[in-house]
């Protein structure tokens, strides 16, 4: 597959405490953003929607029409994106810098994104504040296949111990949380949470252009309670191998359901679902990485709005 980044230009190491490396992922301190600006269509009022990428500082406007990112100038997708659909054009932003003390930080709040058409409301989605490592493909052409516009993961063959970053957040203690697939909203029991997971695959492709992978390595954990206050440094181990018969295993750190989730381009450009198969052994090399950060644990279009999720200083540690 084609690769987005070398793993060279990606992580810069930074120091060693006692005997683990700590080395930063690019743009993770969330010191630079590019700021975009997306003209709505006029059906939709035909505003100037201000959308943020985790990567170059750059501004980008729209005076002579939109412009699709270049996800390539930055190893983080995000959930902000600029879509256009059946030549309606809409801007989606639930991600941002904020203020933290003399720098930055990143704020990933869930939300829900309403679309007015002459005055109106016709379509409602809820979208989750979400970084990750891999790219969107704008403009976003359709809501119904809510990973097909992204390419998740990038090229990286090392083994971390733990991914590490600085957090705080709000979680709602509610058991009800918002389904909002596009006509109407509605409320459903369960309980929407932030999340943090990592997931090394070593990859490969048929001669059909398929894609398949076995999990090398997993890290995710779910955060069900507020944090109030930042928690610097915290760590989240990576565990290799088949990890179902850890005692701390839990049923949403296992491989994807029905064997695929996300999508990645093929080496024809393509995007196809990425088909987890199996776990690897912990002596195997990953081909991939998968990260993300996200204020919410529930596929596309669901969560509880005002979740929020603050993070800052992303590495991994070896």
């Amino acid at each position: 597959m084609k690769n987005i980044f070398t793993v060279v230009a990606l992580f810069l190491p930074l120091s060693v405490w006692s005997q683990d490396k700590i080395v930063p992922i690019k743009f993770g301190d969330m010191e630079s953003w590019t700021v975009r600006y997306i003209k709505e269509s006029g059906l939709l009022g035909g505003k100037t929607k201000t959308l943020y990428a985790l990567g170059p500082k750059d501004t980008i406007g729209c005076e002579k029409g939109n412009k699709c990112y270049d996800f390539k100038k930055t190893c983080w997708g995000i959930s902000n994106a600029y879509a256009n659909v059946a030549g309606v054009a809409k801007g989606a932003n639930t991600t941002q810098p904020e203020r933290r003390g003399d720098g930055w930080c990143a704020r990933l709040d869930t939300r829900m994104e309403t679309v007015k058409v002459l005055g109106m409301i016709d379509i409602q989605v809820v979208i989750a504040g979400t970084l990750f490592l891999g790219e969107v493909i704008e403009p976003v052409r359709s809501a119904n296949d809510p990973y097909g516009s992204i390419n998740m993961g990038i090229p990286f063959t090392q083994k971390p111990k733990a991914v590490m970053l600085d957090l705080k957040m709000r979680v709602s203690g509610e058991q009800i949380l918002t389904k909002a697939l596009g006509v109407r909203a509605s409320k459903i029991v369960g309980h929407d949470e932030p999340e943090v997971y990592v997931y090394l695959e070593k990859r490969w492709e048929d001669e059909d252009g398929n894609i398949f992978a076995h999990r090398i390595g997993t890290a995710r954990q779910r955060f069900v309670k507020s944090v109030s206050e930042w928690q610097n440094n915290y760590r989240i181990d990576i565990h290799y191998g088949d990890i179902t018969h850890r005692p701390d295993f839990k049923k949403y750190q296992g491989l994807f359901p029905d064997g695929g989730q996300f999508k990645a381009k093929n080496s024809k450009g393509k995007m196809v679902t990425i088909q987890e198969v199996g776990w690897g052994t912990a002596d195997d090399v990953p081909t991939h990485v998968i990260l993300m950060i996200t204020s919410g644990c529930y596929p596309a279009f669901y969560g509880h709005i005002g979740n929020a999720f603050w993070v800052d200083n992303v590495k991994f540690v070896h």
